[in-house]
């Protein structure tokens, strides 16, 4: 042996070369191998990207190829959110919250709204942590919990939100600017003027709109231009916005300490308890459109106002969920940075509520709306420039957030119409920041967004309620999947998160509320229509296996009560005979199953045998099973579909009406086809087959629904007229009443009436079973007309029309097919000296009874060719099989008893009631 191959141990194999494993005994590779944390080989071979939901996964040797640039807690979580949440409302307005509602409603205010988003940043962070986490933020974790449509559904809302939300931010820092700088404005400004509380005129100059309109549009271009940049140009760009709006809260929080009475400005007393005391209570007042108290003003002030007035100042805790694709720790950064970022903000609004409310009269408060630049040391431009930086910083992130969702949900491919957005991994969207950048430009086009701005908050909180019932969903199931890290979480805390949320949507506005509600609603049906949503494992499906154990349970296995008792038909939809290709079963089976059902409620059960070896025919059972759920699923038939490998037809079965289903959900009728070609071609082995199946139902307690005329039956859209026909021969518990029941909630046979045709035996008795019967039917609700047959009347109609019934011929045929059936079988058993054997089994044929039951099909067959020959469906008592008769012998039974019948049901109950008289 050449001396290189002793020194090589891999050995070539259909995939390249393998090295010989110790655990060969187990079929699989190595632990170690598989998770490539020890390379065999020595040699990197770079694992796949992560694939998308549903794709098969595979795992190779080695680590995975170096990405692009990922960001830390700080820069990707903390950071960005920080700039989301610090806005313009709390330069411009937090004072004057402070001095409509006191210092005690402003901390139940800035407590009430912080502590929806801090129970919103517990929710997150117990998904975020609960396993791998791709692009698309809280689109990504609602998806995943609540499923495809709702997640799309929010997810899209939440992006408007962010993107309108966007052009908020431009134009406070471009109308902060213009203030601050009027020479800068490029068009002439308007003057309003407004009456003070001491009831002097004072004019108020308002930049003009198309100002806004031009630097608005300028300073969105410049802001995509940094987003174009990427990751890279994002984090070197988002601290020259935050430093300076940190800087001018430290410089606020100076002059807050450094201010005397009346210094810098009258109205301002310095850090005084007296003044603290004054400004406890609240004073809700009319204002003019300012702001500004006016006696005659037209908008009056209370807490629900200021909720929906400050609650955007504690949104944007999403905004470094929103970045998770970049993230280099998704399970730790978004925890960690979300949670900071909001106990920092709401500390700071505390804080800031008990400093303001010392630091200033409350006609100061009301009326100097930017306090924070008359107070802020040493000079009130810091003040400016930290607005302008604030809500610049704002709409940095929001216009970074908003592509990168939107791509994130058009990489799901759940909806077609967004697959102009896809990005590959680690590719910046491009398109969807152009898509984004264009909603904003149009939005500062506008110029006055009051109208909508309220719709972008409730956006936000639709999001916000979202997570926390996402959260609370997947808590209260506690499925095994549910591991998160984070574990300062319980159901309570995300249940009592949603219920803010909702609640805060109503403070705020409850027409912008049912306005949100109502679009996320068409997004959510038009996604239902036109996505193409796939199994996600989100926590609903979780909840529907719960909710089916836990009702399995308590349906215990005991019998149901006939009030409860629900059809749930067996459908057999193997052939006699073959199909076209590709067509699972005959396509008239489902419509026939939709009409054991009322309303459509219940459950079906197709099954069908594929003759064969299981570890050979395996694969095959699996396709065929797919193709009968999508023919089900075409058929708008309620059911499953299973597919059972057998060595034939009859073991298959019998398999099948053992094991089916569980505890009181199995099957309790069995459906089958009449196989009506089984003489015309010849296929001597069906009787046997056909008998062994009715008589494994009788001992399984099933009842039997045998459809003759299955060709014709008709679809839900063809109207049949007439009658329902019910041949009640023997007692089978009610089922055969209740099908013809059935039968009449269906379109097709809502027309119809119901016959109920009974044989007395003598003449007598006549008046009394249909008295009797009349009475038994007013009890069970049902409407049908009572027809008496005795059996006189049936010898005589029988005996009178031999020579024009058409039922003669076969009955004269089917005893000659006998007779030499017969025949044939006693020359075999005198040939090998055996007894009679049927089958392989042996019988014992008493001629006299095979006449008689001949004889009874025919007067059946003839009666019903008399009374119903124009009926819409005929149902008829199923005679079981004789036993000792060969199932050849049956089978004559059979069809001498259909013959000429176009549309017929053989039904045979089972050993209980399936219909009540009790209420």
């Amino acid at each position: 042996m050449d001396s290189n191959a002793k020194e090589d141990p891999t050995q070539g194999g259909p995939n390249g070369p393998q090295r010989e494993s110790k655990l060969e005994l187990f079929g699989f590779d190595s632990l170690v191998n598989i998770l490539g944390l020890k390379s065999m080989s020595g040699e990197q071979i770079p694992a796949p990207t992560s694939p998308r939901d549903g794709e098969d996964i595979s795992i190779t040797l080695g680590h995975p190829k170096p990405a692009a640039v990922k960001l830390g807690t700080m820069m990707g979580v903390f950071v960005p959110c920080l700039q989301n949440i610090m806005g313009i409302i709390y330069y411009i307005r937090f004072s004057w919250i402070v001095g409509m509602a006191g210092i005690l409603q402003s901390l139940l205010l800035v407590s009430f709204c912080g502590l929806c988003t801090f129970l919103t940043g517990i929710s997150l962070s117990a998904i975020a942590t609960n396993g791998a986490m791709k692009g698309g933020g809280p689109y990504y974790l609602i998806g995943r919990a609540l499923g495809p449509e709702v997640g799309v559904s929010i997810g899209l809302c939440f992006f408007l939100g962010n993107a309108v939300a966007g052009s908020l931010y431009v134009l406070g820092a471009v109308e902060t600017f213009l203030n601050a700088v009027p020479s800068a404005g490029i068009f002439q400004g308007s003057t309003t003027s407004v009456n003070t509380t001491a009831g002097v005129a004072e004019q108020i100059q308002n930049p003009s709109l198309h100002d806004l309109q031009v630097y608005g549009i300028v300073v969105t271009i410049l802001l995509v231009f940094i987003v174009f940049g990427g990751v890279k140009m994002i984090n070197r760009v988002a601290p020259a916005f935050l430093i300076p709006v940190l800087f001018s809260v430290f410089c606020i929080f100076i002059g807050v300490f450094l201010a005397k009475k009346d210094d810098p400005s009258p109205g301002i007393t310095g850090l005084s308890l007296t003044t603290f005391k004054d400004n406890l209570g609240s004073d809700y007042q009319l204002t003019n459109s300012a702001g500004v108290p006016d006696t005659n003003g037209t908008v009056y002030w209370n807490f629900n106002a200021l909720v929906g007035l400050f609650f955007p100042a504690v949104t944007g805790i999403m905004a470094g969920s929103n970045r998770s694709a970049s993230l280099k720790d998704t399970q730790r950064s978004i925890p960690v940075g979300t949670l900071a970022a909001s106990l920092t903000t709401t500390s700071l609004y505390l804080i800031s509520v008990l400093l303001f409310g010392a630091l200033a009269t409350r006609e100061k408060l009301l009326k100097d709306r930017l306090l924070t630049a008359t107070v802020a040391w040493p000079l009130p431009a810091i003040i400016y420039v930290g607005i302008i930086l604030s809500t610049l910083g704002a709409a940095l992130q929001s216009l970074t957030g908003a592509p990168r969702l939107l791509a994130a949900i058009a990489n799901d491919d759940i909806l077609p119409v967004l697959n102009y957005f896809k990005v590959a991994d680690g590719s910046e969207p491009y398109i969807a920041t152009l898509f984004t950048a264009f909603i904003c430009i149009g939005c500062v086009v506008l110029g006055n967004l009051d109208l909508i701005s309220p719709t972008i908050t409730m956006f936000f909180l639709l999001c916000y309620a979202g997570v926390n019932l996402s959260s609370f969903l997947l808590d209260l199931l506690d499925a095994p999947s549910w591991r998160p890290r984070w574990k300062f979480h319980h159901w309570s805390l995300s249940l009592l998160g949603a219920s803010l949320c909702i609640v805060i949507m109503f403070l705020i506005s409850w027409s912008f509320t049912v306005v949100s509600l109502a679009l996320v609603s068409l997004i959510y049906y038009y996604v239902s229509l036109k996505g193409k949503a796939g199994d996600w494992g989100d926590g609903f499906k979780s909840a529907y296996f719960q909710l089916a154990l836990r009702s399995l349970r308590s349906l215990g296995a005991s019998q149901v009560h006939p009030k409860n008792w629900y059809p749930i038909p067996l459908i057999f939809c193997r052939p006699w005979g073959k199909l076209p290709e590709n067509v699972p079963c005959h396509p008239k089976l489902a419509d026939f199953a939709n009409c054991m059902k009322k309303k459509g409620r219940g459950m079906s059960i197709f099954v069908s045998i594929l003759d064969g070896d299981y570890h050979e025919c395996a694969e095959d059972a699996k396709t065929a099973c797919r193709q009968l759920s999508t023919y089900i699923d075409y058929k708008r038939c309620e059911g499953v579909a299973e597919i059972v490998v057998a060595p034939n037809m009859s073991v298959g079965f019998r398999g099948i009406v053992q094991t089916m289903g569980l505890g009181n959900l199995k099957p309790n009728i069995v459906v089958m086809r009449y196989p009506e070609i089984w003489r015309r071609e010849n296929l001597i082995q069906i009787p046997a087959v056909f008998v062994g199946i009715i008589n494994d139902c009788i001992v399984a307690n099933k009842a039997v629904v045998i459809v003759k005329g299955l060709d014709e039956w008709p679809n839900e859209y063809q109207r049949q007229y007439g009658t329902i026909d019910l041949y009640w021969i023997v007692r089978d518990g009610g089922l055969m009443l209740l099908l013809s029941q059935l039968l009449l909630t269906k379109e097709s046979f809502e027309s119809c009436k119901i016959q109920v045709f009974c044989i007395a035996e003598e003449d007598a008795d006549a008046e009394n079973l249909k008295a009797d019967v009349k009475k038994f039917l007013y009890d069970l609700r049902m409407q049908a007309e009572v027809i008496v047959i005795t059996m006189k009347s049936w010898e005589s109609h029988v005996e009178g029309n031999t020579q024009q019934d058409d039922s003669v011929e076969a009955y004269t045929a089917a005893q000659q097919r006998i007779a030499a059936y017969l025949q044939e079988m006693k020359d075999k058993a005198q040939r090998e000296g055996t007894p009679l054997m049927a089958d392989g089994k042996p019988v014992v044929v008493n001629e006299q009874q095979v006449e008689k039951f001949l004889y009874t099909c025919l007067k059946l067959n003839s009666t019903i060719l008399r009374y119903s020959r124009m009926a819409a469906v005929v149902l008829v008592s199923l005679p079981p099989p004789p036993v000792s008769h060969p199932p050849y012998f049956y089978m004559e039974y059979m069809d001498l008893l259909v013959e000429n019948v176009p549309r017929l049901l053989m039904v045979r109950g089972y050993r209980r009631d399936v219909v009540t008289l009790f209420t």
